[in-house]
């Protein structure tokens, strides 16, 4: 296939490139401040719909929300992000989230069923928003610090995953902790990913071992054994995602380059 972005390569590093979730379009978005929609066909060109520029806002990360109207963007170095409103086409500036109290807004996840927004923040805080209104619902704490976090397929509990190695199992709609587990062997817990399915829990560490663990044993027991402990990255695992039928699963880094390993 040719290059998905060929009509207009980035200026700088890209940081997101995602599949819109019922068109046939993909997204580029990275640090030279723009966010490129092109329209992906069958081995021929792939025609750049648009591109929007944030002036003065290297994105860290960009997503489509559920329904896909709307693209999500936070910047590397802001406390404010923003929403592009695809069918209305205007950029949406969010300046300031009332009761979030952050330097700076980089990492996010977006609920499967697209009611909530969750702001990973600095010092272990998690803060839950309305996807509608953008506005605070409630925050959760992490001991240590939040590096990653994940929704369940149906949006009823989060996963977020501490420097130290920590899981905590969150109640979406109480906001409790319902459990906490230890991630085996990790020195620093870096990313974490739910199956569609919700039958495993992969957990991927700075040392490169990405742990498999079954979601019975991660919401029982204090110390699960992992189904499989994968050994495959040399450099800090930092993106690990299943595919929508629960059969592969890809762990990549990207500390080197062509670190990319289908299980």
């Amino acid at each position: 296939c040719l290059p998905a972005n060929q009509e207009r390569f980035a200026n700088g590093k890209l940081v997101t490139v995602q599949f819109h979730p019922s068109a046939q379009v993909v997204m580029t978005a990275g640090h030279d401040r723009s966010v490129s929609l092109f329209q992906v066909k069958n081995f021929s060109l792939n025609p750049r719909i648009q591109s929007i520029y944030l002036e003065s806002f290297p994105i860290y990360k960009a997503h489509f929300s559920v329904d896909g109207e709307q693209v999500i963007a936070t910047g590397t170095h802001h406390s404010m992000f923003f929403v592009y409103d695809m069918m209305a086409g205007r950029i949406i500036p969010i300046p300031k989230v009332r009761g979030v109290e952050e330097k700076f807004l980089r990492n996010f996840e977006l609920s499967p069923d697209g009611s909530f927004m969750l702001l990973i923040g600095n010092s272990g805080y998690l803060h839950l928003l309305s996807m509608k209104t953008k506005e605070l619902i409630s925050t959760m704490k992490v001991n240590g610090r939040c590096t990653a976090s994940a929704f369940t397929p149906d949006s009823s509990k989060i996963y977020s995953y501490s420097k130290e190695g920590e899981v905590f199992i969150w109640d979406v709609r109480s906001r409790k902790s319902l459990h906490k587990f230890e991630d085996e062997g990790s020195l620093e817990g870096k990313c974490i990913a739910v199956s569609k399915n919700n039958q495993y829990v992969a957990c991927g560490s700075s040392s490169g071992v990405v742990n498999l663990y079954t979601t019975d044993a991660c919401l029982k027991e204090n110390h699960p054994k992992p189904v499989k402990a994968i050994m495959n990255l040399v450099t800090s695992a930092t993106c690990v995602t299943f595919n929508p039928t629960t059969e592969i699963l890809a762990l990549a880094s990207r500390d080197t380059d062509e670190a990319v390993k289908l299980v």
